[in-house]
């Protein structure tokens, strides 16, 4: 018997089996979870073969958390993937344009910000309002991942400012879904070799430092302490736990460098 027996889940976000939310996913369904997944676009047979790779193979829906469409879609879409609610979903959604990132602060336009804020932030809002119709009437979880925003990271720059929104967005989120049982929690991960790490530019001497400074230390290549915490979220593990960040970085946060 596992944490997750009888949940059903949306999980966004898997591209590679580097990813986080694949091994969210595999966590998840080891614990006893059924799960539908999202992508859109070109990543989808990217996704579609990492459901594959997973314990129990998994549906795959389009939906892009910037579509107005899709995110209209999304209940009938869940629906026909053969889940007819969830209890929970995960929000591993974030990008930024290659001129918000890298050095790139002072000179990047609006649009390029923007995005950012759009995609990795007010998506947590557009997802969670989406799936909405599919949770319970009393309960439920929603997390999302995150990167520790307290401080200007080096090369981060607009996707730090996004971060910084995302955990304001669930603070608000959960106040205002509160009434409903409804949880709303980010975790902040440590650096790991995923696609959306490895696309930041100059952010490789953060990430090395990570392993030396951290009290537990870190293993940039280990997604599992990541995965085993937003499992853990995902589960009715903490009943009375909302707009909270867990950190899972070894202990980095807590210290001076």
């Amino acid at each position: 018997m596992g944490i997750l027996d009888g949940k059903r889940l949306l999980i966004t976000g898997i591209t590679l089996e580097s990813s986080i939310a694949f091994h969210v996913a595999k966590v998840a369904q080891q614990e006893g979870a059924q799960l539908v997944l999202s992508s859109f676009g070109r990543t989808r047979k990217l996704t579609e073969k990492m459901a594959s790779r997973l314990p129990q193979p998994a549906p795959v829906i389009e939906l892009d958390v910037a579509s107005d469409e899709d995110l209209a879609a999304l209940p009938q879409r869940v629906r026909e993937a053969g889940l007819d609610g969830l209890e929970g979903l995960l929000h591993a959604i974030a990008f930024a344009p290659s001129q918000a990132l890298g050095g790139n602060f002072l000179t990047a336009q609006w649009e390029h910000a923007a995005t950012a804020l759009h995609v990795s932030a007010y998506s947590l809002k557009s997802l969670t309002m989406a799936a909405l119709p599919l949770l319970p009437e009393y309960g439920g979880s929603v997390v999302g991942l995150d990167f520790d925003a307290t401080v200007a990271w080096p090369a981060y720059d607009w996707m730090g400012v996004a971060k910084a929104a995302l955990e304001s967005t669930s603070r608000y989120l959960a106040r205002d879904l509160g009434h409903r049982g409804l949880r709303v929690n980010l975790v902040a991960a440590g650096p790991l070799a995923t696609p959306a790490g490895k696309s930041i530019p100059g952010f490789e001497p953060v990430a090395d430092m990570w392993g030396q400074r951290a009290p537990l230390g870190w293993d940039l290549h280990d997604p599992t302490a990541t995965a085993k915490a937003c499992v853990a979220l995902l589960s009715d593990f903490f009943p009375a736990t909302t707009g909270e960040i867990i950190h899972v970085d070894g202990g980095l946060h807590a210290v001076v460098g």
